[in-house]
C-alpha cells in the first residue's frame, strides 16, 4: 500500500520551519541536470547554478559527471534512494529528453530495484520535471506548429513515475528559451530556486493525491536475467547485457 503523506519524507533528520515553528522532516532533494552543450545554454546553466546555491540540495551535472556515458549505477541509486524529491532539469530534445538523461533512466531505474517484483526503491517519492523549450508557448497549441499542448508530450514521464510508484508533480516549463526576455528568465529561475528551498511546503501539494501504488507487472512481461537468456537457444546477439532482446 502507498504510504500516507505524513510518512513520505525521510525521517533521518529534521528541522524547524522558520514560518510556523513546527518540527518537520528535513527535505532531501536530488537535482539531475542534463545539457549536452553548456556553451549554448541560456536557461539550464542558470538553473544549475541556482540549484548549487541551495544548501543541502544534491546536484548532479550529468554530462560533466559522465562524459563517457559510463554511468555509475550503484552510486546513482544511492543518491536516488536518499532523496524524497527527484528533479529532472533539461532542455526538450525532439519532444523528449537529452540522450544521457534517457540512458540514466535506462540504467539506474532497474528491474527489481525501481520497479517490478521487490522493486520499491522509488515508492512514495516525488518526480519533478523542469524543462525548457526553444519554441514559444504558442507553438504548443493545436493551432501551433507542434500541433499539441505541451502536456501531450508528458505521458512517458508520467508513466515512468507511475510504474515506480512515484508522484509526478506539475512540471516547471520555460518556453521560448531563445527569445524570452531576461525578466521572464529571472522569474523562472527564482521560482525554481524557491521551490527547491521550500520543498515539500508547496501549496499545491496539500491537495495532490499521494503517489499511486507500484504497478503489478505480469510474470510474462518481466525482463529475463542474463542467466535465463544464456540457458536458452535464443540468439544472444540482440540480448544486450541482460536486457530483453
Amino acid at each position: 500500500m502507498t504510504a500516507p503523506a505524513s510518512s513520505r519524507l525521510s525521517s533521518a533528520s529534521r528541522h524547524t520551519d522558520a514560518t510556523t515553528g513546527d518540527d518537520v522532516p528535513a527535505r532531501a532533494v536530488y537535482v539531475i541536470v542534463a545539457h549536452p552543450r553548456w556553451r549554448d545554454s541560456r536557461v539550464n546553466r542558470r538553473l544549475l547554478d541556482a540549484a548549487r546555491s541551495i544548501a543541502g540540495v544534491d546536484v548532479n551535472d550529468l554530462y560533466s559527471t559522465y562524459p563517457d556515458f559510463s554511468i555509475d549505477v550503484a552510486a546513482e541509486q544511492r543518491r536516488v534512494a536518499r532523496a524524497d524529491l527527484i528533479v529532472l532539469v533539461h532542455p526538450i530534445y525532439w519532444y523528449s529528453m537529452p540522450p544521457l538523461q534517457k540512458l540514466w533512466l535506462d540504467d539506474v531505474l532497474s528491474w527489481g530495484w525501481a520497479y517490478g517484483h521487490d522493486g520499491h526503491a522509488l515508492a512514495n517519492k516525488d518526480l519533478w520535471l523542469v524543462a525548457s523549450t526553444g519554441g514559444p508557448a504558442s507553438s504548443y497549441r493545436p493551432e501551433g506548429y507542434n500541433q499539441h499542448d505541451f502536456s501531450a508530450f508528458l505521458p512517458a514521464y508520467e508513466q515512468t513515475a507511475r510504474l515506480c510508484g512515484m508522484r509526478f508533480l506539475p512540471p516547471h516549463v520555460f518556453h521560448g528559451a531563445r527569445r524570452n526576455d531576461e525578466a521572464a528568465l529571472d522569474a523562472h529561475v527564482s521560482e525554481f530556486a524557491g521551490r527547491l528551498a521550500t520543498y515539500p511546503r508547496w501549496p499545491e501539494l496539500i491537495s495532490m493525491a499521494d503517489a499511486p501504488e507500484c504497478c503489478d507487472i505480469p510474470q510474462a512481461d518481466r525482463p529475463r536475467s542474463t542467466a535465463d537468456i544464456a540457458s536458452t537457444d535464443d540468439d544472444l546477439t540482440n540480448a544486450g547485457a541482460g536486457r530483453t532482446p
